[in-house]
């Protein structure tokens, strides 16, 4: 009742686990591989009764592992995505018991059935698997972070930022975004985890970019650019959907500093292009109308993405453009009637009062976009003589507008 293909296997994990192999342990417990395959092919239809056979093959807890190993396999294969979850939480819970008592070496096969762990909760689509997923991986980081038997450069420390990596994918997943701050908390509780410049670059990348996020959703948007410019600057470049995924959000954060994106860059992403482009022509010629043409086109994609908000407020850069053609029209005169800014507005499109256009004056004044008065008597702006339309970049506070 034999498998010689499960006995090889046995033999292999036995090989890699005296050798201390970690990848070579990854690569064996990899539920798609193909001698993965081969062996539920020569078991035709395992359970837990019929591999009971091998308990006792391995020390304790390979033998289980193994045998859970068989388990996730032919469940991938039948398509039976949510009893291949549950053996696979067995088979991670199983090795985290192992992994606990052991060193560094043993990380890259963690990260391997983590992953394997978050791919089986979304092929099963359901918040609360994914949310059992965070909760297991969240075990990992524990033991990680727990390590003080091995020397530092084979501590399981090193697994940390990986580890939160996927932990917070799974958040962002089913937007459970405020069980982050938990996982952040024991961060900064534990100074003795290597500073973050020390772990991979793809570690660093994945933190920096779920951080900027985070800071970007509680509305920290300095904070925000500053960790999204960091992970887009570091991320790999042939990771070209990693890159896309941190525009999305560091665009819209620069056109706020005055940054436009050149066309060299949205070209590289054409996904960005299409929805970028028509607000960045629109701000650079002032056009109103076309800006609130594109936030109607655009109006579902950009609440998927949180950023309806955010790029409708960037409609202030329009009406600061627009304004700024009005000064340029006057031959930048320090004194244009108010008259004059609510033409403009009705030329674009705008159908507001002379009240409504004086209002507007005020606010780019108040907002620091333009430099200068209101005289409400004489209903005239009087502007600065010099710099009467600051640079975008040289707002002292260009994030003020999206409080």
């Amino acid at each position: 009742m034999g498998s010689v293909l499960f006995s090889t296997f046995l033999m292999q994990l036995a090989e890699a686990l005296r050798d201390e192999k970690g990848p070579e342990l990854a690569y064996l417990l990899k539920p798609t591989s193909e001698h993965g395959k081969g062996i539920i092919k020569e078991f035709r239809n395992p359970t837990r009764q019929t591999l009971g056979y091998y308990e006792g093959s391995l020390e304790s807890p390979w033998d289980e592992i193994a045998i859970q190993y068989v388990l996730v396999v032919n469940n991938c294969a039948r398509k039976r995505a949510r009893e291949a979850f549950k053996e696979e939480c067995t088979l991670v819970s199983l090795f985290l018991r192992f992994f606990a008592q052991n060193s560094g070496w043993t990380l890259p096969a963690l990260f391997s059935i983590l992953r394997d762990l978050r791919d089986l909760a979304s092929d099963v689509n359901n918040t609360a698997n994914m949310e059992e997923a965070a909760r297991i991986i969240s075990k990992a980081f524990s033991s990680c972070v727990m390590d003080r038997q091995s020397p530092l450069p084979e501590s399981r420390k090193w697994g940390v930022y990986y580890v939160v990596g996927l932990i917070l994918k799974c958040y962002f997943r089913v937007r459970r975004i405020s069980l982050s701050k938990n996982i952040l908390r024991a961060i900064d509780a534990n100074p003795d985890i290597p500073p973050l410049s020390a772990y991979p670059r793809s570690h660093q990348v994945t933190y920096r970019y779920y951080i900027g996020m985070l800071s970007f959703l509680n509305e920290d948007f300095a904070k925000a650019e500053q960790e999204l410019t960091l992970a887009f600057y570091n991320c790999y470049t042939g990771a070209h959907s990693n890159q896309e995924r941190v525009l999305t959000y560091l665009i819209p954060l620069r056109m706020f500093r005055g940054h436009l994106p050149s066309r060299e860059l949205l070209q590289r992403f054409p996904v960005l292009d299409d929805l970028y482009t028509p607000f960045i022509k629109a701000i650079r010629t002032g056009d109103i109308k076309s800006y609130d043409e594109a936030l109607d086109r655009f109006e579902k994609r950009l609440v998927d993405l949180n950023l309806y908000l955010t790029i409708e407020k960037a409609r202030e850069l329009c009406i600061r453009g627009l304004f700024r053609r009005v000064w340029i029209a006057s031959d930048k005169s320090t004194r244009i009637p108010v008259s004059m800014f609510h033409a403009a507005l009705q030329i674009a499109n705008q159908d507001v009062s002379a009240a409504e256009a004086e209002c507007l004056v005020a606010n780019m004044i108040f907002k620091g976009f333009t430099r200068g008065y209101i005289s409400h008597e004489q209903q005239m702006v009087v502007l600065a003589k010099t710099n009467a339309f600051p640079r975008l970049a040289d707002r002292p506070t260009p994030y003020a507008l999206l409080q």
